[in-house]
């Protein structure tokens, strides 16, 4: 595979207050459609040239274009103006200066939205195996970042115990769906309380596992939460969403009970929607309410997608569910429609995660 001599990029051209504007080719646009000419002699020691394959969409990837961020207080630095959007994704070596990667690696890493990106050997987090014999869509999901957040959130975060009872936000997306299936049909949880968007997704997530699917769009939502939940409160709750429904959530955990906090995309989009009414319950109930990210375990990677995959084998994860692949491969204008496809995410997207195929 010969290196391009241009390569296609989406660059953020303008941070976000509020709501991302999607829309290309505008002054106020988030995004914008740049070509770069490229050199292969101009990579540097280090320096890895992919082509771009699988892009994984992704609520946190919101927190790295908004305005005003200190980027001091950021896991990851933000995207500047002018920069690709990151993402992380499944990408082929193209050509390689690091003595890590080799040209036609199969790999998956932090990257940018594009047709072609320069990494850094550092950025790649790991080769795809061949003979594992698993869709690439899954490296992005069960046995990714995706899985690994879901495992880790039970297993170092709250400890999860069979017999425990659970309540888990966002339970119909790509992390979300991941807990319900672990914690229900592999850590063998007594009662799951999966949060989701609509009814459908309810049932959705009920297919895998969850004992009960609320809807928190309900006008009932609040008291049909009590009463799942019942008088002897959970044990622990997997938070993604943050804000009002974390607030109800810790009202609803036993005394020296768990918080897994792993995303907060209620206020993605307007930061006055992070605000959480009842704090007091960590101190009179001696919660523990303890955030995270993925990569704080990266040592143990190697072991957890062993259980992942093996859960997988035995039928305890679905394959099969739970991975929505919008293919724009054959699309001529298929980076065009990259950021309103991430966008979903926080519009009312479907089940599971979202990928978007590019190659």
């Amino acid at each position: 595979m010969s290196a391009p001599s241009e390569l296609t990029q989406v660059i953020l051209q303008n941070q976000a207050e509020r709501d991302v504007i999607t829309e290309l080719g505008t002054d106020q646009s988030t995004f914008k459609i740049v070509k770069k000419e490229f050199d292969e002699s101009t990579l540097k020691d280090g320096d890895v040239l992919v082509k771009l394959l699988i892009l994984s969409n992704d609520p946190t990837q919101r927190a790295w274009i908004q305005k005003g961020v200190d980027p001091k207080r950021m896991y990851v630095p933000p995207v500047k103006v002018g920069e690709a959007m990151g993402s992380l994704g499944i990408a082929q070596v193209v050509s390689s200066k690091s003595s890590k990667w080799n040209v036609g690696d199969i790999v998956s890493g932090k990257f940018g939205w594009g047709d072609y990106y320069v990494a850094n050997e550092n950025f790649i987090f790991n080769k795809v195996d061949p003979n594992a014999g698993l869709p690439l869509p899954l490296y992005l999901g069960p046995v990714g970042m995706t899985g690994l957040t879901a495992y880790f959130g039970l297993t170092e975060i709250l400890d999860f115990k069979e017999g425990q009872t659970l309540i888990v936000s966002a339970a119909s997306g790509a992390t979300g769906s991941m807990v319900v299936q672990l914690a229900k049909n592999v850590f063998k949880a007594k009662k799951v309380i999966a949060i989701c968007g609509s009814d459908d997704k309810c049932k959705w997530v009920k297919s895998l596992g969850a004992d009960i699917g609320l809807n928190y769009k309900s006008p009932n939502f609040k008291q049909e939460l009590i009463d799942a939940v019942g008088d002897e409160f959970v044990d622990a709750y997997f938070d993604a969403v943050g804000g009002s429904i974390l607030s109800q959530c810790m009202s609803l955990i036993k005394p020296f009970g768990k918080v897994a906090a792993c995303g907060a995309i209620s206020g993605y989009n307007d930061q006055s929607k992070y605000a959480v009414t009842t704090w007091y319950e960590i101190i009179t109930n001696r919660l523990t309410v303890r955030g995270f990210i993925v990569g704080d375990f990266k040592e143990k990677f190697a072991q957890a997608i062993g259980a992942i995959v093996g859960a997988i084998k035995q039928g305890q994860v679905s394959v099969t569910q739970g991975i929505e692949l919008k293919d724009l491969s054959g699309d001529s204008n298929k980076l065009e429609k990259v950021p309103a496809i991430w966008n979903t995410l926080f519009t009312g997207k479907g089940e599971g995660k979202l990928l978007t195929k590019l190659a």
